[in-house]
């Protein structure tokens, strides 16, 4: 029984952090048994073996369920790159093709007007079928949401090309100016609004590069309108720091994840 336990519970973990993991586990595990396989190192490796192979085929497969990969594998000043190989890895780097156009033509703006520029892609959405959680996030479930990370920049050597203020992009909040309130402070326990206070001291202390996300935002409620843009979502304080009003950039609320630390974009349907 305790065997059985640990292989369903690996089958859900996996399944909820790549999608397709939990089926590669079961393989796995069958291989594993027909040939009397009974290491968990061969197993283990038989796993990764099939994993690899299992999300390079994924590339392929997706498109023919509406769902196109961005691209992992660019040169490092690539105007569109995903910030970190974990999303590859995890296959959340899956995105609709309209979404697609929308993100090669932003970064293209942006890396037009100011030379150098990487946009860097973070959580997208799974590979397949619509309404699949891609947790923690609430929306990314449809091939029509992704993240962006900021473009930062520090005091001395200004605009960063490639960096973010953590690995992975998120939880390293840009914090509200002195004299401005931060949204919805105290909104409990089953809020999704984390801070994460004890992480931000080991962080490095880029600032927001305000000229690029400025423009950024200001095309995509601009000229993204012709690719299907709908939404932007960003904490309010950002709004009037950076300049950008539309009525396409709205306050995600206080149920949601801060949006201090990335940018959420979504187009229609």
């Amino acid at each position: 029984m305790r065997k059985l336990f640990i292989r369903i519970s690996v089958f859900i973990l996996l399944t909820i952090l790549t999608q397709i993991g939990g089926v590669v586990y079961l393989l796995a595990l069958a291989l594993g048994k027909m040939f009397s396989w009974n290491s968990r190192l061969v197993i283990f490796a038989l796993f990764i073996v099939a994993y690899i192979s299992a999300s390079f085929a994924t590339t392929y497969l997706a498109p023919l369920f509406g769902r196109h990969p961005l691209p992992c594998l660019v040169s490092q000043t690539a105007p569109l790159k995903i910030a970190n190989p974990i999303f590859c890895a995890l296959n959340r780097q899956y995105v609709k093709k309209d979404l697609l156009v929308l993100l090669e033509k932003a970064s293209g703006a942006v890396d037009a007007r100011f030379k150098g520029t990487q946009t860097l892609v973070l959580d997208a959405n799974f590979p397949f079928f619509d309404g699949f959680p891609l947790l923690p996030h609430l929306s990314h479930h449809d091939g029509r949401k992704v993240d962006l990370a900021f473009y930062y920049m520090d005091g001395k050597a200004g605009y960063l090309s490639g960096y973010m203020k953590s690995p992975v992009g998120y939880w390293g909040y840009s914090q509200p100016k002195k004299g401005t309130k931060l949204s919805c402070t105290n909104v409990g326990f089953l809020s999704l609004r984390w801070d994460f206070v004890f992480l931000q001291p080991y962080l490095p202390e880029y600032l927001i590069e305000p000229q690029r996300t400025s423009y950024l935002l200001k095309w995509l409620v601009g000229e993204g309108r012709k690719y299907g843009m709908e939404k932007v979502l960003l904490e309010s304080h950002l709004k009037s720091q950076l300049g950008v009003s539309s009525d396409l950039i709205r306050f995600q609320g206080c149920r949601a994840a801060r949006h201090d630390d990335h940018i959420h974009l979504q187009i229609g349907k």
